[in-house]
Order: structure tokens, then C-alpha cells, then sequence
């Protein structure tokens, strides 16, 4: 399984070549928030547009590096074009409350994982209460309801079926970054 956190600094290495293009910044989802590409930290050259590598170009995502094609999966995306994303988007996961049909709040996204190396659809949140619930209760890791259609990934919240709670499960704190000091 992927962490998006885990993700967040890698150094991009195009593989046609070796040559480093950049480091992972965020990552990008479609209207479906279904993960659609990376966003590598481009320096100051870059205020209006970004570079970005569509996830259909990034051959692997390892522990210490993320390999693409070549130098030509990297491209210049306009910041407007990119409105969904992990962390520093106009709408982002990062931080937004999960809630259940009836009201009841679970946490906040403090993470987000995928299957594998090609898959794009999220199944499974890390749930944070805060630092000091996370020191003492540890974090929570809630599996995404395998219909997608009973998630509603909104601005302000991700409202999820009523008694998906009983399948949320701690998160090994050797598996968190809990404690750690996150942007």
C-alpha cells in the first residue's frame, strides 16, 4: 500500500537518462479524487505554473525515489488547473473532517493510501484527533467503502456511511508520523 505522506519529498528520477527533475511536492487528484498526477517542487521559477508528471507516467513509486518515463513526462501545469490535491491545493484532503451520514465526526485526514503502484483510488484514511489524542490514543485508519458512491468527498468534509466506524483500526505509531513536524 501507498502513503501520500511517504510520497511528500522523494527525490522524481526519469529513468531514460537518470537525470533528477525534482522532488515530490503533493500530489494531484481529479473531480473524482481519484490521483491523477505528482506535483515536484519547482524553486521560485515557477509562481504561475507548476511541474507536474501524470501518475500514467510514473513507472515506480519506491521508498527513496519516484521513477518516471523521461524528462518529457514533466510538464508545466497552470496552478489554477490543479484544484484537488493532498496538501497546498484550493481544495485538499489534509485536515478535512470525516464525518459519518448521521453527524457523527471521525477525524481528520492526516493521511491517505492507495493498493498499489497503479492504483489511483483511495482505500483506506489515516485519521488524526490532534497531537495530544494521537499521543494517547494513537491515530486511526479508516478502509474506504469499496462503493465509492457512498463517499461524498466535498470541500469542507468527506461525509461517509453511518457504521463504517467499526471497521476503523489503529495505526502502529512506528507506521505514523505522528509527533513529527508536518507543514
Amino acid at each position: 500500500m501507498i502513503r501520500l505522506q511517504h510520497m511528500i519529498g522523494l527525490p522524481v528520477i526519469e529513468v531514460s537518462k537518470g537525470k533528477h527533475v525534482g522532488y515530490v511536492k503533493d500530489v494531484w487528484f481529479n473531480e473524482h479524487w481519484q490521483l491523477d498526477g505528482i506535483v515536484l517542487d519547482a524553486g521560485r521559477r515557477f509562481l504561475s505554473a507548476m511541474k507536474t508528471v501524470r501518475w500514467s507516467e510514473v513507472l515506480i513509486c519506491g521508498g527513496d525515489a519516484v521513477l518516471v518515463m523521461n524528462e518529457a513526462s514533466v510538464r508545466k501545469k497552470e496552478t489554477v488547473e490543479v484544484q484537488r490535491t493532498f496538501h497546498t491545493g484550493l481544495v485538499h484532503l489534509k485536515d478535512l473532517p470525516i464525518v459519518t451520514d448521521l453527524g457523527e465526526q471521525l477525524g481528520r485526514v492526516s493521511d491517505v493510501y492507495f493498493e498499489d503502484l497503479l492504483g489511483t483510488q483511495i482505500v483506506g484514511y489515516e485519521l488524526t484527533d490532534g497531537f495530544i489524542a494521537d499521543l494517547m490514543e494513537g491515530r486511526k485508519w479508516l478502509p474506504a467503502p469499496r462503493d465509492a458512491d457512498l463517499v461524498l468527498l466535498g470541500e469542507n468534509a468527506i461525509i461517509v456511511p453511518a457504521g463504517i466506524e467499526a471497521f476503523m483500526e489503529p495505526v502502529a505509531a512506528s507506521d505514523s508520523d505522528i509527533g513529527r513536524n508536518e507543514t
